[in-house]
């Protein structure tokens, strides 16, 4: 079997809950006369969402949404069974925008993407495609945050449901996806310990808590910098050192970026690191370590390991890992299957909502429905074979009631 079939399999076998989706889309074709266009990261668990449309009934266009995240050989595997599927892997720049406009060209009626790239372009150069947009779905956080922005300028062109709203996914995904995949992007580029390092997480959203976790869990000293009061105090409440980057750069050995944000590591930071100083990024985009800065001030630059990039500043020598993108996908396999499971089940679910609701939908952005996120959790447990209490009629009366007291 060919590589990106048996990847493809593999993934296939631990999507209990994509399964399940599956088989309510196969008998009621929710999506049928629906084109829906794709930019994520296409690989394993991606191609298996992709099926899952299809067997609904939809016609699928999918692109990557990082120029580095593409499995060549999950994607050639899309292509055999039809799928129309521009992704690859190292595109530059100018590819990765004609791939999208090519999945834009398709006319898609809903679209799913991670980062807002796509929906970018159909608020911009490619606008003219927007109108035949019913909705689209947002996986991540960053795409979020954009999006609320356009909402908030009043521009954005169609609704739009924040999938990464929903609990089973951030919760989740960002939280045990991030935290376990980010750790296993360092590890498998480097190869070296990571029990007794000073591990500095830039960030302490559900990304950020996650690889701080994970990276106390193999013995790491772990210190979080954070520009967010609440959040700084929850990350010293849960025993981690807090401190400012200016000043955990002196002694870090792995930082890690998970902030949504650009220049969280910049030319100032660099020059406090200690020689061998290891950098690593695991948000959507590669402006979180200021890459120009990097090149800057390099006096040689070579790759030393895959995935691995050694900057001798004369003085020292630091390294970057997946010139600065997806650290989790770029130089490892991305979420676990199981996170994906849930993630991806709710994607399926919000393009079926999306084509069943979009003519009562305004311009705007949407949490995910609740029962719907509701749905995925409840299918999760049943396939973990995992029995949980209901409430009696007298305990939802007790919760819903004023006058219950003492």
């Amino acid at each position: 079997m060919k590589e990106g079939f048996a990847k493809i399999g593999w993934a296939e076998t631990h999507m209990k809950v994509l399964e399940k989706v599956r088989e309510e889309f196969r008998k009621e074709k929710p999506l049928e006369g629906f084109t829906v266009g794709m930019a994520l990261h296409v690989e394993a668990k991606t191609a298996v969402l992709v099926k899952t449309l299809v067997e609904g009934g939809a016609e699928v266009v999918i692109t990557g949404c990082n120029p580095m995240s593409t499995q060549d050989d999950v994607a050639e595997a899309l292509r055999e069974m039809g799928i129309a599927c521009y992704a690859k892997r190292g595109m530059c720049v100018d590819e990765y925008y004609e791939a999208l406009k090519n999945v834009i060209l398709a006319e898609p009626d809903i679209v799913i993407d991670d980062g807002a790239d796509l929906i970018f372009l159909l608020h911009g150069e490619m606008e003219g495609y927007a109108e035949k947009i019913k909705g689209a779905s947002e996986e991540t956080t960053t795409g979020v945050v954009r999006l609320r922005a356009m909402e908030r300028d009043g521009i954005l062109k169609f609704p739009v449901i924040a999938v990464n709203d929903a609990y089973t996914k951030y919760l989740f995904d960002n939280r045990y996806g991030t935290g376990q995949s980010a750790i296993d992007g360092v590890l498998r580029s480097t190869n070296m310990l990571i029990a007794g390092k000073n591990v500095v997480v830039a960030g302490y959203g559900w990304c950020g808590r996650g690889i701080a976790i994970r990276a106390r869990g193999l013995g790491a000293n772990v210190t979080v910098t954070e520009v967010d009061e609440v959040r700084a105090l929850e990350a010293v409440m849960d025993g981690f050192r807090v401190t400012t980057m200016d000043r955990a750069a002196e002694y870090g050995d792995i930082f890690i970026t998970a902030t949504g944000n650009r220049d969280v590591i910049r030319e100032e930071h660099i020059e406090k690191m200690k020689d061998g100083a290891i950098l690593a990024n695991a948000g959507h985009f590669n402006v979180e370590i200021d890459l120009n800065a990097l090149e800057r001030m390099a006096k040689n630059v070579r790759e030393v390991r895959k995935y691995v990039t050694e900057y001798d500043l004369g003085n020292k020598r630091v390294y970057l890992l997946a010139e600065g993108r997806l650290v989790n996908l770029v130089a490892a396999d991305g979420h676990p299957i199981e996170v994906m499971d849930m993630s991806f089940a709710n994607q399926a679910l919000a393009a079926r909502y999306i084509a069943e609701s979009w003519e009562k939908l305004e311009n705007k952005v949407y949490r995910m429905p609740d029962e719907l996120d509701r749905k995925v959790a409840r299918i999760k447990l049943e396939t973990m074979g995992i029995e949980i209490d209901r409430m009696s009629e007298e305990q939802i009366r007790y919760l819903s009631d004023w006058r219950c007291g003492t």
